[in-house]
C-alpha cells in the first residue's frame, strides 16, 4: 500500500459530508480544529465553511439548516472552551430532536494526560469529554482507530437520523485528524434508522376509537415537520373532520388560515384549544409527546377525553401510543378510517387574549406583529426567540403558508434564534425573520457581523423593551414587584448596529407603520438587515400564566392606530 492510495482522516470526512449532501460546516476555528477546516476549503466549495461569532451560534446555524431542509446540519468547534460553548445548542437539538453532527476536535492522544492545553481525555485529573457530550447526543464516540473512522462516522449518521432524532458527536484528536487512512473501496453507507412500529393492538384499539368518534381534535407538533408529514396530518384532518391544533413550536405544521385550525395549545395559546378538547370524543397528538409547554391549561380537559399518540415517543399524557415514524403511522391511520360522511363542529376560531393596555397611544406587542403579519412573504422562514417577545409571536403572528414558524422551547434558550436563522437563509435561499428582544440580542446578536459576511438574507426584528422583561412580568406578578437589576438603561440597538456596521440597511422605527415599511424593503434586499422598535417593559404578553394571575379574561384585542413618523439609522 503506498501514500498515494490513502488520505487524511479530515478529506475523506469532508468528502463523505459533501456526498451526503451536507452542504456547510458552521463553526468556529481553533488549533484542534484547523485540518478539518483545511480539508473543507479543499473541497472547492462542495461543503462550505462558515465562521460565527460563538460556538452556541454555530450550533443553532447546524439547527436551523437541518430544520430548514430535514437534512443533518453540521458543526464544528476545537477543544476546550470552544468545545464545551457547543452544549447548550446541542441541547437543544436533543430536546427538539433536531439531527445534527458535531465534529469537536481535541488535542493529540500521545499528550492525553499530560497536562495538554485543553485536555479532557479524563485522563491524569482532566475531565472527560466524551461524558459532557453523551447525556445531549444519541451517539458519542472518540476516534482512537484511524481506520476504523468511516464505520464510526456511518454510526454516528445513521444515529443522528433515527427516531427520536438528535445529535451525534465525533471526537477528533488531532492526530488522529491528520492520520492517514486507506479509503474504502465502496462508501460505507449509513445503517437505515430502524425505528419502531406501532403495536398491532394498540393500533387496533386506536382505529376502533376514531371510528366512532364524533368529534376529533388533533394537537401537531413539530415532529410533523421533522417528518415531513404536512400533507398526511391534513388528509387525517379531513378524513376526520377534525379541528387542528398546534404546539407552541409548530405553528407552521398546518395552515393556520384553514378553518379547521383553533389555535396554539398550552401556555402560549388560544382558550379556544381548551374548548375543543372539552367538546372532543378523542384528541390525537401528532409529533408531539405534549410537554408541559403545550399542555398547560389543558390538564382537567384531557382527564375526561382518550388520547392517542403519533410520535417516535411515548407521551407524557395516558393515551395509546403508537411509536415509530409519524408519516408512516398517519398514513395507515388514513387507510384504515373509512370515509363516511362527517360534519366539523363550529369552533370559536384563535382569537387572540386581551392583555393589559398600558397606554391606548403606545405600539403594544400586538401592533408590531400585525405589521410584522403583514410583510411577511408567504415563503418566508420565521424563527422565534424566547421572552414577552416570543409569547406574543406565537400567540398573534400566524405562520407563512409556505416557511418554517420555529420556537426552540426545548430548551429555551435565549439568542437561538441568530444562528438559527442565519442557517436556515443560507440552506435555502429564503428570506427569514429573526424575532427577538433587547435581551438575546445582547447575548447573541452579534451574529448579524456573520450574516453581513456571508450576505445571508435574514431580517433581525429587535422588539427592544430594556429589559429581562418575562423577569420583570414574573417579579411583578408572583414576587410582589419588579427589582432593578432586570430592567436595563435605555439602548439604541438600531444605531449601534448602524455604526458597527456601515451599509447594513437599519431602521429604527417609531410605529407600527414604519415598521412595516422596512420590513417590506427589507425583502426586495439580496442581504441582511435589521429593524428595531422600542417598548414598555411593563407590557403583560399573551401568557396563560401571567395572564391568569392579572385576572384577565379572553376577549379580541384591538388594532392599533399609531402613525407616528420613522426615524432611519445609518
Amino acid at each position: 500500500m503506498t501514500a498515494a492510495d490513502q488520505v487524511r482522516l479530515v478529506d475523506y470526512l469532508a468528502a463523505e459530508l459533501g456526498r451526503a449532501g451536507m452542504r456547510y460546516v458552521f463553526g468556529v476555528g481553533g488549533a484542534n480544529i484547523e485540518d478539518l477546516y483545511d480539508a473543507v476549503h479543499g473541497t472547492s466549495g462542495v461543503v462550505r465553511g462558515v465562521v460565527a461569532k460563538h460556538e452556541f451560534s454555530a450550533a443553532t446555524m447546524a439547527d436551523g439548516y437541518a430544520r430548514a431542509t430535514g437534512r443533518i446540519g453540521v458543526v464544528a468547534a476545537t477543544s476546550g472552551g470552544g468545545a464545551m460553548n457547543l452544549v447548550p445548542g446541542l441541547a437543544e437539538a436533543y430536546a427538539s430532536r433536531v439531527p445534527l453532527l458535531a465534529l469537536v476536535g481535541q488535542p493529540p492522544t500521545g499528550l492525553d494526560g499530560r497536562g495538554a492545553f485543553q485536555d479532557s481525555s479524563g485522563k491524569g485529573g482532566s475531565f472527560d469529554a466524551a461524558d459532557v457530550f453523551a447525556p445531549v447526543s444519541r451517539f458519542c464516540a472518540r476516534v482512537t482507530e484511524p481506520e476504523a473512522f468511516p464505520g464510526l462516522l456511518a454510526r454516528a449518521i445513521s444515529a443522528a437520523r433515527s427516531d427520536p432524532k438528535g445529535p451525534a458527536v465525533l471526537l477528533l484528536p488531532k492526530d488522529a485528524q491528520q492520520a492517514l487512512l486507506t479509503a474504502p473501496s465502496t462508501r460505507v453507507a449509513a445503517p437505515e434508522p430502524t425505528a419502531p412500529r406501532p403495536d398491532p393492538s394498540a393500533l387496533d384499539r386506536a382505529v376502533r376509537l376514531l371510528r366512532g368518534a364524533n368529534r376529533v381534535l388533533l394537537i401537531a407538533g413539530e415532529g410533523v415537520a421533522a417528518a415531513g408529514a404536512r400533507s398526511e396530518l391534513a388528509e387525517l384532518a379531513g378524513r376526520l373532520a377534525a379541528w387542528v391544533a398546534v404546539s407552541p413550536d409548530a405553528k407552521d405544521v398546518f395552515d393556520n388560515r384553514d378553518p379547521r385550525f383553533v389555535g396554539v395549545a398550552g401556555v402560549m395559546g388560544h382558550q379556544n384549544v381548551e374548548d375543543c378538547l372539552r367538546r372532543a370524543d378523542a384528541c390525537v397528538l401528532v409529533g408531539t409527546r405534549l410537554p408541559l409547554m403545550a399542555r398547560g391549561g389543558l390538564d382537567p380537559a384531557l382527564l375526561g377525553t382518550p388520547v392517542v399518540c403519533v410520535d417516535p415517543e411515548p407521551p407524557f399524557v395516558p393515551g395509546i401510543a403508537l411509536p415509530g415514524d409519524p408519516r408512516a403511522t398517519l398514513r395507515t391511520l388514513v387507510d384504515r378510517l373509512e370515509r363516511r360522511p362527517r360534519v366539523r363542529p363550529a369552533h370559536a376560531g384563535p382569537r387572540p387574549l386581551t392583555v393589559p393596555r398600558l397606554d391606548a397611544a403606545a405600539t403594544s406587542y400586538a401592533d408590531a406583529l400585525a405589521a410584522i403579519g403583514a410583510a411577511l412573504p408567504e415563503d418566508a422562514h420565521v424563527f422565534v426567540d424566547a421572552g414577552n417577545i416570543g409569547a406574543s409571536a406565537i400567540h398573534l403572528l400566524p405562520a407563512p403558508r409556505d416557511g418554517r414558524f420555529v420556537v426552540a422551547v426545548g430548551m429555551g434558550g435565549m439568542g437561538y434564534t441568530f444562528g438559527a436563522g442565519i442557517g436556515a437563509a443560507l440552506a435555502t435561499g429564503r428570506r427569514t425573520y429573526v424575532l427577538a428582544g433587547d435581551g438575546a440580542f445582547f447575548m447573541h446578536g452579534m451574529e448579524v457581523h456573520t450574516a453581513i459576511e456571508y450576505a445571508a438574507p435574514v431580517t433581525f426584528v429587535i422588539l427592544n423593551n430594556n429589559a429581562h422583561a418575562m423577569c420583570v412580568t414574573r417579579e411583578q406578578l408572583f414576587q410582589g414587584g419588579a427589582r432593578a437589576e432586570n430592567v436595563f438603561r435605555p439602548s439604541d440597538i438600531a444605531a449601534g448596529v448602524a455604526a458597527m456596521f456601515p451599509g447594513l440597511e437599519v431602521t429604527r422605527a417609531r410605529s407600527a407603520r414604519e415598521l412595516r415599511q422596512a420590513l417590506l424593503c427589507s425583502n426586495t434586499s439580496a442581504g441582511p438587515a435589521l429593524a428595531a422598535m422600542d417598548f414598555d417593559h411593563r407590557e403583560v404578553p399573551p401568557f396563560l400564566p401571567f395572564l391568569t394571575a392579572a385576572g384577565q379574561d379572553s376577549v379580541h384585542t384591538e388594532e392599533s392606530t399609531d402613525d407616528r413618523g420613522p426615524l432611519h439609522v445609518g
